[in-house]
């Protein structure tokens, strides 16, 4: 008798592994359609908070819940087999305490399944890394323009173009590197800074809007497949599919209402009496 062996998952130890060699291919996903499409050709998947704004349409990361993080994480981890699944902590589940922020990871990885969690911020929640990694919790850091901080930041805008600003970004990477963190999320800094955060630090960094200079690239599905109403200016689209979504509804809608719908043809016709 046969015995089928399942897909073993990347882990986050083999994701840190991979600094300076091959790039880590990674995109978001909330669904578990899409996880089971993005699975042979990701590294990671990013369950991210960006979803309140790609499935929720929300203006901002910032309402995003965590209840809803870990009901879009169960679809991912449904839908995948064989790639890392991180979960994105979203804004008020880690920020008070080092405790609070073990609790909402603890939770979950629990109810999910998933491989790690990630967390913006820098130097600042250092400690809370470290805490959480000494606890069994894999943690990617993320660093650079961190979006749950967009009401501080007022605007998304690329950071660290002169050299002279460079130093807290620097720092950060260092520090959330050295508290444990396997990976970091290095979003919108200029091509030079990224560069050199890449050389510092022994982790891989996985750039959003940070040149091909990071470890890794990561973007949001949606955006690179041309289904967001509003795409950062630093994405390559790789397809137009809200134009064939709206066609073929146009479509449907127009067959349906000249009756030409095959769709509503008896598909199941009685058969004929012996």
């Amino acid at each position: 008798m046969s015995i089928q062996q399942e897909a073993r998952r990347i882990t986050a130890p083999e994701l840190r592994a991979r600094k300076g060699k091959e790039p880590i291919v990674a995109l978001t996903s909330y669904h578990a359609h899409t996880a089971a499409l993005l699975d042979n050709y990701v590294d990671f998947i990013l369950v991210g908070d960006s979803l309140g704004m790609v499935m929720h349409g929300l203006e901002t990361t910032v309402p995003v819940t965590l209840d809803m993080m870990i009901l879009q994480g169960h679809a991912v981890m449904r839908g995948s087999k064989r790639a890392l699944v991180v979960v994105d902590m979203p804004f008020g589940s880690f920020e008070a305490s080092k405790e609070d922020a073990f609790r909402a990871a603890a939770r979950v990885m629990k109810e999910t399944g998933c491989g790690a969690i990630k967390m913006e911020g820098g130097a600042k929640f250092a400690d809370t890394i470290r805490f959480l990694t000494e606890r069994g919790v894999p943690v990617m850091a993320h660093i650079g323009m961190t979006p749950q901080s967009i009401n501080m930041l007022g605007s998304f805008k690329a950071l660290g173009r002169e050299e002279k600003d460079w130093a807290p970004f620097l720092d950060d990477a260092r520090a959330v590197a050295q508290a444990g963190a396997f990976s970091m999320v290095v979003e919108a800094v200029a091509e030079p800074l990224a560069r050199k955060i890449t050389e510092e630090v022994p982790i891989p960094t996985i750039g959003i809007g940070a040149s091909p200079a990071c470890d890794g690239q990561i973007l949001v599905l949606e955006d690179m497949l041309g289904l967001s109403p509003k795409v950062p200016k630093f994405v390559k689209q790789y397809g137009r599919l809200a134009e064939h979504i709206e066609a073929a509804i146009r479509d449907y809608a127009r067959e349906v209402r000249s009756r030409e719908f095959p769709g509503a043809a008896n598909v199941y016709p009685l058969k004929a009496k012996a």
